[in-house]
Order: C-alpha cells, then structure tokens, then sequence
C-alpha cells in the first residue's frame, strides 16, 4: 500500500512563516523546525548537565522536529489571530488536532502509535512538550535577531516580545541557553569565524 505520510512531511519546505511581516529572508517550517529540534535538544542537554535532570533529549528533538508539521495542512497562522482570545484558539487547536490525526492516518497502521506521542502531548512527556514550547519561542527570537541584523526594523517589537515570553516562561534551561548562546547570534560570518579560528 502507498503511505503518504513522509511524501506530505517533505511539503513542509512549502510552509512559509510570518506571513503578517516583511522577511528580508523567507522561513519555511522545515527550516524553523530543525532549528527547534536543535535548540530542544540542547535545552535537554543543559537541564541534564547542569540542573540534575534526566530528560530524553533525543525525544524531546523528535517532538520539535514534527511540532509544526500541522501546518502542511492548516497553514501557518499568524500567532496575533491564533491566539486573539480562548474561543479563536481552542478551534485552532482542534484544527490542529485533526491535522495530526489525517497526517498519522497516512502512515502504516502498526507505525502509528509510536509516531502518536510525538504529535500529541501526553502526562509522561509533559516537561519535553514545555523544552520544545521554549525552543519555538527561541527560534522565533533568532529570527527576529537576524532580520535585525539585516536592517529590517519589522520585527523590533517582535523580538521584546518573544524575549519576555521566554522569560516569563520562567524555564532555567532557556534562560541558560539565551545567557550561553543568544549573543552569537548577532554575529557577521566574519566575527564567528575570528573568533574561533575556523579558517
């Protein structure tokens, strides 16, 4: 039988993000979502190495990588719209919600279930669910550093925002990260390259 599943994942590149803002570079969901599972990786890391927690980092980028995928089908909805108030939000994210049951649907019937806790949070994994959530707000935050650093004033006020929901998120393992590696992302190709002697 033909399973569509990873045929639908790979549109994911398709699925272009603030869509509200002029880019001066574009970002599609595949691009955003690797970058969460990275920092949702080293989220866990850190809470293991240097807060005494035992999180599954490799499962927590697993959950990141497949965070957004919804949107292959929803599209990408302006977060201003999606969470206007807690009616527009809780249908969204029943939208969401069937998005990932079609999209689960499409996959081998014995592969589901194993896939199903990646799509849709459950008690056990209740603190990776809150890394990824931190990683996404931190990935919003680089892209706003970066169209910055490009001249682009549009997300000026995007960046205070996502700044202090990551700090009201009150999360050590994001703020570490932010204090650790935030101030390289302001870097020139030049600065980061000089700085470590890569060449």
């Amino acid at each position: 039988m033909n399973n569509q599943f990873f045929a639908m994942m790979s549109r994911m590149k398709y699925i272009e993000r603030w869509a509200l803002m002029r880019n001066s570079v574009k970002e599609n969901i595949s691009e955003h979502s690797l970058e969460v599972a990275m920092v949702a990786h080293a989220l866990a890391v850190i809470g293991n190495v240097h807060h005494g927690k035992n999180y599954n980092a490799e499962k927590c980028a697993v959950i990141a990588m497949y965070h957004d995928c919804s949107e292959i089908i929803t599209g990408d909805m302006p977060t201003p719209v999606k969470y206007y108030n807690s009616h527009i939000s809780g249908i969204y994210h029943e939208i969401e919600d069937k998005a990932n049951d079609a999209l689960l649907n499409m996959l081998p019937e014995d592969m589901r279930d194993i896939y199903r806790e990646y799509f849709f949070k459950n008690e056990e994994d209740a603190e990776l669910w809150r890394l990824v959530k931190a990683a996404d707000k931190i990935s919003a935050l680089v892209k706003c550093i970066e169209e910055e650093k490009a001249g682009n004033r549009e997300f000026e006020e995007a960046r205070k925002m996502t700044r202090e929901a990551i700090r009201k998120m009150q999360l050590p393992e994001a703020d570490e990260f932010l204090k650790i590696f935030a101030q390289s992302y302001e870097l020139t190709l030049d600065e980061l390259n000089r700085d470590n002697k890569i060449f």
